[in-house]
């Protein structure tokens, strides 16, 4: 592929990336003194007329919704040769597939990259677009926000689609493995379900036990992968949350990224966990004329203890744990005379 010398005003400095609609150059603005990324519609699609419309309603979505956790659009342009390119912010951090790729992540700045993807989904969600294609690709790595840490910037929304129109007769859309069941299926209901779904299998990619086991590369997305296992440190409220989030049926899922994200804070919370793994103090045994009043308030809190465990989440650590499953926040003895 021959590199262009320009593209509008923009000096072309090199390749970024090459995706299946379109290339992405590292573009200089003399003026500014500023560099941009400049995504240009693939040649051999030039002539599509639908592929053209969804390139530039891509450009439009973004630039309508203009926030701060999705990539800004500068301009649209086209070349010489007809086809559309639109000039966007540079991420210079890479991409969650470039993080992946360089090695391991630490569970706790996966955590927060997990939270940082959730929480640029959710702004969709609140604006009524679901995304349909959440890939580790499709998130950039940008500048420090507010409380100084990096952003993750959400920047392929090629698929995505207002709520009203993802659902229906549509043709395939999304990546195997990060697909949902149900966006394999061209009459199911698309909803925010889907992404939630995304999300899980983006968050299983970040946290497992072996990055190459969980990369998901079948073209089947029904799938199931029984013996995908998280890393030990990985606090087993987090894999109940993604076993949750990547439900078959989407009634069982969390019913969009907002929710999803408050769920993975809850469950990554050290102050939680603390708590939830804290032992309980033996108490010294009762006297003998207390032994029927202990039997009834043990009954009690035995009731009490059951109740509470159903919606307990667990933040203990321990060996690899499968995704899916029971998570408790441990046993609780009372001992009775």
């Amino acid at each position: 592929m021959t590199a262009p010398l320009r593209i509008g005003p923009y000096a072309i400095e090199r390749l970024l990336g090459v995706g299946s609609f379109a290339t992405v150059w590292l573009g200089y603005d003399r003026a500014l003194d500023a560099h941009v990324a400049i995504k240009v519609l693939a040649e051999n699609w030039s002539h599509d007329l639908r592929v053209r419309e969804r390139f530039l309603d891509e450009a439009r979505l973004l630039r309508r919704l203009e926030h701060e956790r999705l990539i800004r659009v500068h301009a649209l342009g086209e070349l010489p040769d007809g086809r559309p390119y639109a000039v966007l912010a540079w991420a210079d951090g890479g991409s969650l597939r470039d993080r992946l790729a360089a090695g391991e992540i630490p569970v706790p700045a996966a955590l927060r990259l997990l939270g940082e993807v959730c929480a640029g989904v959710a702004v969709l969600h609140r604006h009524g677009v679901v995304h349909r294609d959440l890939t580790p690709g499709n998130f950039l790595v940008g500048g420090a926000g507010p409380d100084g840490a990096e952003q993750v910037l959400s920047a392929d929304l090629g698929l995505a689609k207002a709520l009203a129109a993802a659902s229906g007769l549509t043709a395939r859309a999304g990546t195997p493995g990060y697909m949902a069941p149900e966006q394999d299926d061209p009459g199911a209901v698309v909803d925010t379900r889907a992404d939630v779904y995304g999300l899980g299998r983006l968050g299983i990619r970040l946290l497992a036990a072996d990055p190459t086991g969980a990369n998901p590369t079948s073209p089947d997305p029904h799938r199931r992968t029984p013996g995908l296992r998280l890393r030990h440190d990985v606090p087993a409220a987090v894999a109940a949350v993604l076993a949750q989030a990547t439900a078959h049926r989407p009634a069982d899922r969390y019913p969009d990224a907002a929710t999803l994200h408050a769920a993975l804070t809850r469950a990554s919370d050290p102050a939680r966990l603390t708590i939830a793994t804290r032992p309980v103090p033996r108490q010294p045994p009762p006297r003998p004329g207390a032994r029927r009043r202990l039997r009834l308030a043990g009954a009690t809190m035995v009731a009490v203890v059951a109740v509470g465990a159903v919606g307990a989440e667990s933040g203990g650590t321990g060996s690899a744990r499968p995704v899916g499953g029971t998570y408790t926040a441990g046993p609780l003895t009372v001992a009775l005379p």
